[in-house]
């Protein structure tokens, strides 16, 4: 996720929506409704057994397969080189809707609300951990969550999904359902070449209130399905 030092609650979201995450990038306006409204067709499977997960870390691309049938590809971002996404066969364990970290998030005292580590939390101030919505872990510590998605390796080695597409993924996946995580998949020459919404990184950052609130939880699209 982007995130700005201090936000205030009191502010509304679409003020927020005015302060960028560094001095360069633009205050939202196209960029942001692009990245709102990005999507990517999906289908529900015929046979949730046979769902398989299937994770191009080369190209940022994940694709939720039914066989030999693609139910959804997407870009995702995964872990950059100090913090790699883990490779190998892995099987989604765990899944948890509205999941939280336990060592980073937000500390809020009063209309204050800072990104912190649990670990440098000011006195006196409460404290939660970053919304990780629709979790699918696959190894301790690391799954599937809804997160801003840059064009480059920027996670801390979990795979962040579109805030549109986390939720398609998290009804097309079971406890159970195999993932793979490759360097590269043999979908990537025929599937991997799609759209992209906006790169997250230059885009501004919601409000804190977002963040420790249930306010994330819901920041996406009615999902629709083919």
């Amino acid at each position: 996720m982007n995130f700005n030092p201090i936000l205030t609650i009191a502010t509304a979201v679409s003020t927020a929506l005015l302060f960028s995450s560094c001095a360069t990038a633009p205050s939202g306006g196209l960029g942001l409704a692009a990245y709102h409204a990005y999507d990517r067709p999906t289908k529900l499977p015929k046979n949730p057994s046979n769902v398989r997960v299937k994770v191009s870390l080369s190209k940022q691309r994940t694709y939720v397969m039914e066989g030999s049938e693609v139910l959804l590809a997407m870009p995702v971002c995964v872990g950059a080189p100090g913090s790699p996404t883990p490779t190998g066969s892995f099987t989604i364990y765990n899944k948890e809707e509205k999941k939280r970290a336990n060592t980073h998030g937000y500390a809020y005292n009063g209309s204050n609300v800072t990104k912190t580590m649990l670990a440098n939390k000011p006195a006196g101030w409460s404290f939660k951990g970053t919304p990780m919505p629709y979790w699918c872990e696959f190894k301790a510590d690391y799954g599937f969550h809804a997160g801003w998605l840059k064009h480059q390796p920027a996670s801390h080695g979990c795979i962040r999904m579109h805030e549109n597409l986390a939720v398609k993924f998290y009804r097309l996946v079971k406890i159970g359902t195999p993932v793979n995580i490759a360097y590269s998949q043999p979908e990537d020459s025929t599937y991997g070449n799609i759209p992209l919404p906006p790169d997250a990184g230059p885009l501004p950052d919601y409000d804190g209130s977002m963040y420790i609130t249930d306010g994330y939880f819901s920041q996406h699209r009615t999902p629709k399905y083919n």
